[in-house]
């Protein structure tokens, strides 16, 4: 949970007083297209040839894939590891890895790292690369970096300044428009038995990609989901929903609860929801954001076999996810550190989030407590929808190394895959909707 006392309005006010951060100069901006992508990732391969040259990703189905399925095979399944790291020769890539996975491969003897030939996958629909080129010149960060301003839907800083922009590239990265999915969350506890959370349909929208000529505005969503809950038992019936505006001092986060026994819907905060989503960076306010720099890090990334993965009790084993499952590849990534502010309160005392340069997606994070220790870990799992030019990370994970324990949500394999629908309606996305949708 995170609570926060008076000192948020303290830090709002006080952002306030901060002019804009203006956009890069042409003459940076003129790299996009030639020596970088239109989304700000370096077009060349690295020094050594283990991570290839970008050549506009994977929109290509492979063999096997039909037309409309919502089960994506994996164009990689015949490939072989190059390596395998543990904590035997831990030594030799532990600036290659996350400290959650260091920690992880120097805890348990069995914990393996397979590090398998890298593939440039994502790609992303013209448009999106389009309005991403013009935000390079055009797009302005507020407040300090709480907020934007004169951004087209894209990534909003192709050539981030700070921190703070390179979150918001996360936040805004195009993901597509209108996702469901029925997916599980399950907990693996510290004896090593996993129970099943929640089982539940889930909405994802980003209304800003649905007009792709608008400007985004301060108070416009750029993000909402609603999780409706049909299991287990317990929970069927539970809904939540929650919103995210592009500027969360004018309009902040939204967040409501529907509890079957109580049948109605209440406003709860949205500081007060907490996932263990390495996605989830809301609260951008408590934090003092640093652009630590690019650098080559070994990822969970192509990870079709574990995004469709149909036995999910095979992926939960005792201490960590099934190696087997995972696989990981070298890829050039942004770090980002968040340092709570001086009376600010969270959980997390420093949080350093590792964004993919390709698509801005947050493939893992660390998370520290109030002592300095590490506290947590989190992975998303990426693959390309190549089918609708969507980089995903429906399932992700987070492991809590105090506790000995770990979940993973989003498990979307054993229910049939993500599916990418047409916009909802209006009504669809009201408070009121959640009663209906949250019936046992």
């Amino acid at each position: 949970m995170i609570f926060v006392k008076n000192v948020l309005a303290a830090s709002l006010i006080m952002a306030l007083a901060i002019d804009a951060q203006a956009s890069v100069p042409s003459h940076e901006a003129a790299k996009l297209g030639v020596s970088l992508t239109l989304v700000g990732a370096e077009k060349a391969g690295n020094a050594d040839g283990t991570i290839p040259a970008y050549n506009g990703g994977l929109s290509t189905a492979p063999a096997g894939f039909k037309v409309g399925d919502n089960m994506r095979p994996d164009p990689y399944a015949g490939e072989k590891p190059l390596l395998v790291i543990n904590g035997k020769n831990l030594d030799q890539y532990k600036g290659m890895l996350t400290a959650t996975t260091a920690e992880l491969a120097k805890r348990f003897p069995g914990y393996r790292i397979d590090v398998y030939p890298t593939h440039r996958t994502a790609a992303l629909p013209q448009a999106v690369l389009d309005n991403s080129l013009k935000n390079a010149t055009g797009a302005k960060s507020l407040k300090g970096g709480l907020a934007i301003d004169n951004v087209l839907p894209g990534v909003p800083f192709p050539i981030p300044q700070s921190g703070a922009e390179a979150m918001w590239n996360f936040l805004l990265r195009y993901q597509g428009v209108t996702i469901t999915s029925k997916y599980d969350s399950w907990n693996v506890d510290s004896a090593g038995v996993p129970s099943l959370t929640v089982t539940g349909q889930a909405l994802i929208s980003f209304p800003i990609y649905e007009n792709m000529s608008k400007l985004i505005n301060s108070t416009d969503i750029y993000y909402q989901m609603k999780l409706s809950y049909t299991g287990p038992a317990r929970r069927a019936g539970e809904s939540i929903m929650l919103k995210d505006a592009a500027n969360p001092a004018q309009q902040p986060g939204r967040a409501w609860q529907y509890m079957p026994g109580q049948r109605r819907v209440k406003l709860i905060s949205i500081l007060a929801y907490d996932t263990p989503n390495p996605g989830t960076a809301r609260a951008l306010e408590l934090y003092d954001w640093t652009l630590i720099g690019k650098q080559e890090m070994i990822v969970p990334y192509n990870t079709y076999k574990l995004t469709y993965a149909q036995d999910p009790k095979s992926l939960t084993t005792p201490n960590y996810l099934a190696p087997d499952f995972v696989r990981w590849e070298k890829h050039r990534v942004w770090v980002v550190e968040g340092n709570l502010k001086p009376g600010a309160q969270h959980i997390y005392q420093k949080r350093r989030f590792y964004l993919d340069e390709d698509s801005w997606a947050a493939l893992a994070s660390d998370q520290y407590g109030a002592s300095g220790q590490l506290y947590r870990g989190s992975f998303a799992f990426l693959s390309q929808s190549y089918d609708h030019k969507v980089p995903d990370a429906t399932p992700f994970m987070t492991y809590d190394l105090a506790l000995g324990s770990y979940n993973i949500n989003g498990v979307v394999g054993p229910h049939g895959g993500i599916k990418y629908i047409e916009p909802l309606s209006t009504a669809q996305w009201s408070p009121d909707s959640m009663a209906g949708s949250g019936i046992r």
